[in-house]
């Protein structure tokens, strides 16, 4: 693979200087990566850990449109992605291949955690009085306590094996950004991190355990970039957003050489390393003895939802099942349900290609609602696409319905969710009640992508009745939405 293009302008707009592209014409050593032996903790379990990742692009009767250069606005090269990812990765971005092999040394990172847990929620189902059967994935066993790790060990590995030393990223409610910290831990490589500013206020332990696995902190928006600079000179008091603190990582990733970036959902690569959610799923409900009848996870960028959902619309696509797949969005960022299908920048301050994608505008700064992870003006393309083709469905759910669920679900089942996933919850509480009034009884298999442990103020939030439900402003939307490139 090319690794410049001497034709093209430069991919963003504070460009990768020449210091950058020397570096990427250099000929590829592989890096000395540091190998550990890791013992699985649950050798018992019957389910297998995937072997390859599945990437769902070769299925799709259609193909999804291909990212664009921000500045010529032609179909992007893979080598315009050179400065800021390896060059495996960007192959795993743009392959139509069915299936991608799990290196060794990745899977060895795996056994830590997986398989995950699938586990039937009998008390609640128990408490709801539904005919009903809810099973849960729950991704909350892995070190970092949520399904981020799933592709923050293979983007750290990649970046290792590739020489390059250090990773920068953004991070929501700071479980990315705990993923990346502890992957980057394992290969050796420094981290630094941009932390939504609502969440690094509302969630200090986050903050903590990054650092704790050795990552520097900022919170976004920063006076270490010139976008964070130029945001806080708007808005002194800016909560942030993923836009923001994706704009400030690239921009860092772009004009230092020996750094690349990482990013936690949106990408293809990104929700290909998560299918090992939706792999072992299949296996597990098979051996249970059940299909589902409809698939529930929230959405912010998309990866926890893709990572279940996509193996199981393979499995529809070739007719052998026929489930409902349903992404559940907080109302404060309806992407799905209200925004435009339209090429957008994945960053506020326009740095990365513009993708075909549903969008609430990349000027639009949600609310500071408690699931700070799904707090992103747009939605991963690849959901974006099936949701255009008509193969699944989204809503919108306000956050104190959330929480209602997810205390229903903490003492029956007794894990505290993050507040991500309570999106998922109440969307299969509205399942199961709807199936105790008609009396159908659909199995239900929903997305639980994380605990809850370091969320525990939004609770106390919620349990003195301080919690308010937050919606977008019309205004502030449209205002969002007419600054989406015209293509």
């Amino acid at each position: 693979m090319a690794t410049t293009a001497s034709v093209r302008p430069p991919l963003l707009r504070q460009a990768a200087g020449s210091e950058k592209a020397s570096l990427l014409c250099k000929p590829k050593q592989r890096a000395s990566v540091r190998r550990r032996s890791f013992t699985a903790r649950a050798s018992s379990n019957p389910v297998s850990i995937p072997k390859q990742w599945y990437n769902l692009v070769a299925d799709l009767p259609v193909k999804p449109p291909p990212p664009l250069h921000p500045q010529t606005h032609q179909p992007l090269d893979p080598s315009d992605l050179s400065p800021l990812f390896p060059d495996e990765l960007i192959r795993q971005e743009v392959t139509e291949e069915r299936f991608i092999d799990i290196p060794e040394e990745v899977a060895e990172v795996y056994k830590l955690w997986r398989p995950t847990p699938l586990i039937r929620a009998r008390r609640l189902e128990k408490l709801l009085g539904t005919p009903a059967k809810i099973y849960y994935k729950y991704e909350g066993t892995s070190p970092a306590g949520s399904h981020k790790p799933n592709t923050a060990v293979p983007q750290a590995w990649y970046n290792a094996a590739a020489g390059v030393r250090s990773v920068v990223t953004e991070t929501g409610a700071g479980q990315w950004g705990s993923a990346l910290s502890f992957a980057s831990s394992l290969f050796g490589l420094t981290c630094e991190v941009w932390q939504v500013r609502a969440s690094y206020d509302q969630k200090p332990y986050r903050r903590l355990m990054m650092e704790t696995w050795g990552a520097t902190v900022h919170p976004s928006p920063s006076a270490a970039t010139e976008s964070g600079r130029r945001i806080l000179e708007r808005d002194p008091a800016s909560p942030g957003s993923l836009g923001i603190a994706i704009s400030e990582a690239v921009e860092v990733a772009a004009r230092d050489a020996d750094t690349k970036y990482c990013l936690g959902s949106v990408l293809n690569h990104v929700l290909l390393h998560q299918t090992v959610i939706g792999e072992e799923c299949l296996e597990q409900l098979a051996a249970a003895g059940d299909v589902p009848d409809v698939v529930i996870g929230c959405t912010g960028g998309g990866s926890n939802f893709g990572g279940l959902v996509f193996p199981f619309m393979r499995e529809k696509l070739a007719g052998r099942m026929s489930p409902a797949f349903k992404a559940v969005e907080p109302a404060a960022c309806p992407t799905l349900t209200k925004g435009v299908y339209a090429y957008d920048f994945g960053d506020t301050a326009g740095l990365t290609p513009l993708m075909k994608m549903h969008t609430l505008g990349h000027g639009f700064v949600p609310d500071p609602i408690h699931a700070g992870g799904l707090r992103y003006h747009g939605m991963a393309p690849l959901i974006s696409h099936v949701y255009e083709l008509g193969f699944m469905e989204a809503i919108a759910i306000q956050q104190t319905e959330c929480f209602d669920a997810a205390l229903k679900f903490a003492r029956t089942e007794g894990i505290i969710p993050a507040p991500e996933p309570t999106h998922a919850i109440a969307a299969a509480i509205r399942e199961a009640m709807e199936c105790k009034r008609t009396g159908e009884k659909k199995v239900i298999l929903m997305a639980m992508c994380g605990h809850g442990h370091f969320d525990l103020a939004s609770y106390e939030k919620y349990l003195r009745g301080d919690m308010v439900d937050l919606s977008h402003s019309d205004e502030k939307l449209q205002e969002a939405l007419a600054a989406v490139p015209k293509i």
